[in-house]
């Protein structure tokens, strides 16, 4: 773990829980794209800095998840560099509790105000095409968060972020985290026809063919989509239909889980209702999903 590998002339990455991209802009600085889960994870940085004599002018993070920002503060208060966020993910990025906040729905208990969810503040300012080095291009990936983009270099190196799971993964959690499911699904169809020399995903391995595991993906999605729907053959709350899910693929429930999954649920609900293949009312003050019956 938090070994260093060349893929490109001056492309690598960290292998890490979620790899973290290391661009050499010219032969002494670099950039990052990540910073890896939390202040350990950039030590590990700061390491393969000092024995590369690299010197850290920015990272870009792609998107605000606890584990792509952790790094930050780190990293920043010993090297000074800059670190740039996109979109809302930049406001994210300066206040951390929000990402609980969000996921839970209110103000989060303890068990859910840790690094795993809240990483540490770190001083981002908003990603703009003027702020990327020469070679870069920002590529917008929205669906598994608000305003997630991942990078192409001059490398020709994709770095994808979040936008993917590896089959393992998929095969032994089921259900990874999305934010905007028809978001997702675009993202997902949009990099099956992407080409690039190598691609990066955060979460699974780096490979020349990204088309087949975004297909793979693509499955899961619309998988978990008809069971949401068969479960809702029976008016129920989110809350039932959540437990329901987690019975029918074997899932254990935990803090972490109930906001991860409770959350990608409930968008996949608002999905299936804005398409029109499940309904929502409100009976004895409760509100109830149910499947629209074919016509």
């Amino acid at each position: 773990m938090y070994e260093l590998v060349q893929i490109a002339e001056n492309s690598y990455y960290i292998q890490s829980p979620a790899k973290i991209g290391v661009v050499k802009l010219n032969d002494t600085d670099v950039c990052l794209i990540d910073s890896g889960n939390d202040k350990d994870a950039g030590r590990k940085v700061r390491q393969h800095l000092d024995a590369n004599n690299w010197h850290l002018t920015a990272i870009f993070n792609t998107h605000s998840n606890a584990d792509h920002i952790g790094g930050n503060q780190y990293l920043q208060n010993k090297t000074g560099c800059k670190i740039y966020a996109p979109g809302i993910d930049c406001g994210f990025t300066r206040h951390p509790i929000l990402e609980p906040s969000f996921l839970y729905g209110g103000f989060p208990p303890k068990d859910l105000r840790h690094k795993f969810l809240m990483a540490q503040e770190s001083n981002a300012e908003y990603l703009t095409d003027d702020a990327l080095p020469n070679g870069f291009q920002k590529i917008p990936l929205p669906g598994h968060f608000f305003d997630m983009v991942g990078f192409r270099n001059a490398d020709d190196v994709v770095f994808l972020a979040d936008c993917l799971s590896s089959r393992e993964t998929l095969e032994k959690y089921q259900i990874s985290f999305i934010y905007d499911v028809a978001s997702y699904l675009d993202t997902l169809e949009m990099i099956k026809r992407l080409e690039a020399k190598i691609f990066v995903p955060a979460h699974a391995e780096a490979t020349d063919q990204i088309a087949p595991l975004a297909q793979f993906n693509i499955d899961k999605v619309n998988e978990i989509a008809e069971k949401i729907i068969a479960i809702c053959a029976t008016p129920l709350c989110s809350e039932q239909v959540l437990q329901k899910l987690f019975a029918e693929y074997g899932l254990q429930m935990n803090f972490e889980q109930y906001v991860l999954v409770g959350s990608t649920v409930r968008s996949y609900l608002s999905w299936l209702k804005d398409m029109g293949k499940i309904s929502a009312r409100f009976k004895n003050n409760q509100l109830l999903w149910e499947r629209v019956k074919p016509q």
